[in-house]
């Protein structure tokens, strides 16, 4: 099993976006962008593949035990880390499902007006109706 793995397997088991991977990598000083995060977890046979280093896995576990655990001066409870985090999880979920679905009402409710058949109304003739020689003297 690889590091990549590894890492991968930690992100879906505690549920984690890439944005808070790089805030943990940040508890222990270690920078890293979304797009080199986003290289590890890509498939071995993508062009942009990138080998997760020992350092790299080495940094975020230490970032781990101190997002989880906390530090000595401020210790913090991972069941509490944990929940607290499923609970923004499932609000966000609700939150676009509720906007999809006031996004579906609004556009149900753009439906083109239906207009109402109008009374038949005999037609009127305005012009008489004229026959016209073009200018030229038939004699018939």
């Amino acid at each position: 099993m690889t590091n990549n793995d590894i890492l991968k397997k930690l992100r879906v088991a505690l549920m984690l976006r890439d944005d808070q991977i790089v805030e943990i990598l940040e508890l222990v000083d270690f920078r890293i962008s979304k797009s080199e995060l986003g290289a590890f977890f890509r498939a071995e046979n993508h062009p942009n593949y990138m080998e997760c280093g020992d350092q790299v896995l080495r940094n975020f576990l230490n970032g781990l035990v101190i997002y989880l655990r906390g530090t000595k001066e401020n210790p913090k409870n991972p069941t509490d880390v944990l929940n607290k985090q499923k609970s923004e999880i499932k609000k966000d979920h609700s939150l676009k499902e509720k906007n999809e679905s006031d996004k579906s009402i609004k556009n149900n409710s753009k439906k083109k007006p239906t207009f109402k058949a109008k009374k038949a109304t005999p037609k009127i003739q305005v012009v008489e109706k004229v026959k016209f020689n073009n200018g030229k003297n038939k004699k018939s």
